[in-house]
Parts: C-alpha cells; structure tokens; sequence
C-alpha cells in the first residue's frame, strides 16, 4: 500500500487532480497543504501544468509549482525534459521552459473526468 505524503498543492491543481489528494489542510496563499498519494506523478502534474498556458522561466516554474524542495523539483524537471514533456531554450541570462505537444497529451491523460463531454 503507498503511503500518503504531505506536500503543498497549488489551488488550481488540486482543484484539477483531485483524485490525488487524500486530505485537504488549510490553505496557504496560493496553495492548499494536502496529503496525497502517487506524489511522483502528482509532482510531474504540477510541472506541466504551470506551463500549459505559458513558458516559464526556470524562477517562475519553481515558484508556482510548489514542489518546495529544489533538489526535487530538478529532479522532475531533469524528467520532463528528457521524456520530451517539456522543452528548454536559453533566451539571454534566461532559461525558457515549455510544455510540449507530448507534454499536453500526458497532461489531459490525467484531467479529471467531469470535464469530458463524450
């Protein structure tokens, strides 16, 4: 049996991947501190997801995904560039990153159900 693991969740996602969440805590500005199961593909969840309405740089990416520990965060980004979820460019001093087409499709895999119209 996978144990529950604690971990902050932007509203937004937790709203979107409910399924993945145990138990909601108090919230914390822009984040709901939850329990969830499957972290890892939760994790990968939170990545793609920021992204889908815009690139990113590395700073903003961190920020908005809530996986609060950078080794982590490194970690699933290192993932979702090597699978092709996402791309990088460096653009000056930055570094963009941005969902792919293959990243989209791993992304609506998991979108919650009531939001399909068969």
């Amino acid at each position: 049996m996978m144990r529950a693991r604690l971990t902050y969740v932007p509203l937004e996602v937790a709203d979107q991947f409910g399924d993945f969440i145990t138990h909601r805590d108090e919230q914390v500005l822009d984040a709901v501190k939850a329990r969830t199961k499957d972290y890892s593909t939760l994790s990968l969840l939170k990545l793609l997801y920021q992204l889908k309405a815009n690139p990113m740089t590395f700073t903003d990416l961190y920020s908005k995904s809530k996986i609060r520990m950078k080794k982590s965060f490194l970690n699933y980004l290192h993932l979702c560039v090597d699978y092709r979820f996402i791309e990088k460019e460096a653009v000056g001093a930055n570094v963009i990153y941005t969902i792919t087409d293959k990243g989209r499709v791993m992304l609506n895999l998991f979108v919650q159900k009531n939001d399909y119209v068969c």
